[in-house]
């Protein structure tokens, strides 16, 4: 299997790296939908906590994705994808990949001018980046909410690209990202 010319099944590492990306970001959403909506208390803070550590590993993976991304490449598109499907999945994936990035910094920025602490799962605790300014917390939280609602509907959309072609097209497009041992090629 070469890569990058030839069709193909992604190399190990970028199966592995988008799929701990995809837990982190199926569990996150809920959690941040569920911490906004439970009272103040310990439940509360823990839901923002894991928020915010699950923010901080989801950046972490998907800096190694870009790296992943440029040393190990990707295969050539699959075949028969229509001209439309290619513009489609190749602006999915540049904007997961540009809004994730961007929501978990811009979370971070908020947190920090928020003037709260970002742990990162209870192991260590996330220097502050900017000064205590409420209105800047405001403005950034606002942008990571919206950017928030944005990636849910772009991870359905992803899911729903990928289960059509599984299920009605019936092409191997999903089986390039699965592992071997669950019928990935």
């Amino acid at each position: 299997m070469t890569y990058g010319d030839k069709p193909g099944g992604y190399p190990a590492s970028s199966k592995w790296l988008h799929w701990l990306v995809a837990a982190s970001v199926l569990l996150t959403a809920p959690v941040a939908i569920v911490m906004h909506r439970v009272g103040e208390g310990p439940l509360a803070d823990t839901l923002y906590n894991l928020h915010k550590s699950l923010g901080i590993l989801i950046l972490i993976l998907m800096a190694l994705r870009l790296i992943n991304r440029i040393v190990a490449g990707a295969p050539a598109p699959a075949p028969g994808l229509e001209p439309h499907e290619r513009i489609i999945s190749t602006a999915v994936h540049g904007l997961l990949y540009v809004l994730l990035i961007a929501m978990a910094v811009v979370g971070y920025v908020a947190n920090s001018a928020y003037g709260a602490t970002t742990p990162f799962f209870g192991l260590f605790t996330l220097p502050k980046i900017v000064a205590d300014n409420e209105a800047l917390a405001t403005q950034l939280f606002t942008v990571h909410r919206w950017t928030g609602w944005l990636v849910i509907g772009l991870v359905l959309a992803h899911i729903g690209g990928a289960m059509m072609h599984f299920v009605i097209k019936r092409d191997t497009v999903l089986q390039r990202m699965l592992p071997r041992a669950l019928g990935g090629i």
